[in-house]
């Protein structure tokens, strides 16, 4: 029997993304194995496509096992459920969102871009001494899971879910964040307008792009462009690769404040 070496594990749920060799004979096999291996492994489903678009959508078939595609994951002290197909989850960013938690300072007041389910407001939340953490998605779906696992983490005290398109959402604030975190789909648009709006002097930027392994440098000069259209300056704190999401080619964070 052919055997795939990786696969992402949610909870009790196994998602594998096999070679386009396999057969359906031999995706059933394995799925079969890998139920056996695992106790703890109680569902196993295929992974179809790439994630697409803004809301992150992938596509899931079921293979073996419970016939589900919700899932209870935990991890840094927290509690997360969702479901697959509807929602954005990655747990390749479990330690992106503790590294960043262990940043927020007493006080601070926090906006999550791009929350999803609502997982960096809850880890903040959970492992922090933030006063504040706002949660912005604009799926719905995500966002009925976000208010579930609020109430689950015992956090509604502190994380605010803030519906909708933070491009609409900028437009109509005048609030401003000590922190900004921007974990971003794989877009185009930067959405760096939107947080420079939000932003004041010494306001830390967590921003999510994606390159070629040797191109970091080009985003950061994208950072810097968009600061100069927003006349901010800003002070560059940290590069660093948050994982290679194809070959040759990266997710990455870059740490800055406004100056």
């Amino acid at each position: 029997m052919r055997k795939v070496n990786s696969y992402d594990l949610l909870g009790s749920v196994a998602i594998v993304r096999f070679p386009l060799d396999f057969k359906k004979i031999e995706k059933k096999k394995f799925a079969e194995y890998l139920l056996k291996k695992q106790k703890a492994i109680k569902t196993v489903l295929e992974k179809k496509g790439k994630i697409k678009g803004r809301l992150r959508k992938i596509s899931t078939i079921y293979l073996a096992g419970e016939k589900t595609k919700e899932v209870l994951y935990r991890e840094n002290n927290c509690s997360f459920r969702f479901q697959i197909d509807n929602t954005y989850f990655s747990p390749r960013l479990s330690n992106e969102r503790k590294e960043i938690a262990e940043q927020i300072k007493k006080g601070d007041e926090v906006l999550v871009m791009f929350a999803g389910v609502a997982p960096l407001p809850i880890v903040i939340a959970k492992n922090s001494k933030a006063k504040k953490i706002v949660s912005n998605e604009i799926n719905r779906e995500a966002n009925k899971y976000a208010q579930l696992n609020i109430e689950l983490n015992k956090v509604k005290d502190r994380v605010e879910l803030l519906f909708g398109d933070i491009k609409r959402v900028a437009e109509k604030t005048n609030k401003k964040f000590d922190v900004i975190a921007m974990p971003r789909p794989q877009l185009k648009d930067t959405f760096l307008k939107q947080a420079f709006k939000l932003s004041k002097k010494n306001t830390r930027i967590f921003y999510y792009d994606f390159c070629e392994v040797t191109e970091k440098d080009k985003i950061v000069e994208k950072i810097k462009e968009e600061a100069k259209k927003a006349r901010k300056k800003i002070k560059i704190l940290k590069v660093k690769s948050a994982g290679e999401i194809a070959p040759y080619k990266l997710r990455v964070r870059v740490d800055f404040k406004i100056v």
